[in-house]
């Protein structure tokens, strides 16, 4: 921690002043944290940090604000500045958003309808060196590491070529043109797009594309 007394240092960073003021609202009575400064943006938070680190020990931030998001703040904060803890407290619980966060190396993630009390529950395991992320958020991580390890069975089943073919069969490639980019016959093509289908059960082209997208096999080449 960031001094001798054993209270928390908080930066809060949010676009809505009503948010700011309910969190600081919520933690008054928390002998343990002091909030100590408020940022309406993610560079302004940033350069707050940048200016003295030692000052934080915790920032709590939003997802979307003006000239850097919440996940940028995170990035730069957990390349420059991994001492200082990031809990982001956010609306969003979509997949994606929390995937971003997650990769950011965010320590926690809540959503902005909890209350005190999982707000208090998320920064003391982040202050001990855990993680907490919100019990409506797990079952977004749960799929998303569930669909991450259908798509490794998937990428394991079929071979890289046949990889390959898929991705340019999503993106609506002939055999011909499959072939041309790939410097191999359009014959070796068709015989890997039979093999494709064998292996992952599907009967026509429309299927091969509907179980690349389900399995995120789209960018991978």
């Amino acid at each position: 921690m960031s001094n001798n007394n054993n209270m928390i240092n908080i930066l809060i960073a949010d676009d809505h002043q009503l948010v700011i003021d309910g969190i600081i609202s919520t933690l008054a009575s928390e002998k343990q944290y002091a909030i100590i400064s408020q940022a309406n943006n993610g560079q302004v938070a940033l350069n707050e940090i940048a200016a003295n680190p030692n000052k934080f020990d915790l920032i709590i931030t939003d997802i979307s604000m003006p000239l850097m998001s919440g996940i940028d703040l995170c990035k730069i904060i957990k390349e420059e500045y991994p001492q200082i803890k990031v809990l982001i407290l956010s609306m969003y619980n979509s997949q994606t958003v929390v995937k971003e966060a997650i990769t950011a190396e965010a320590d926690g993630y809540i959503l902005k309808h909890a209350g005190k009390e999982e707000l208090l529950m998320a920064l003391h395991r982040i202050i001990n060196n855990g993680t907490y992320f919100s019990q409506d958020i797990l079952p977004i991580i749960y799929n998303q590491y569930k669909r991450e390890k259908e798509q490794e069975k998937i990428l394991a089943l079929l071979s890289t070529r046949e990889t390959q073919i898929l991705s340019l069969i999503v993106k609506e490639y002939t055999s011909e043109e499959i072939g041309q980019q790939l410097f191999i016959s359009k014959k070796t093509v068709d015989n890997h797009r039979t093999h494709i289908l064998e292996k992952t059960g599907c009967k026509t082209t429309i299927g091969l594309v509907k179980y690349a997208i389900k399995n995120g096999i789209m960018e991978e080449y």
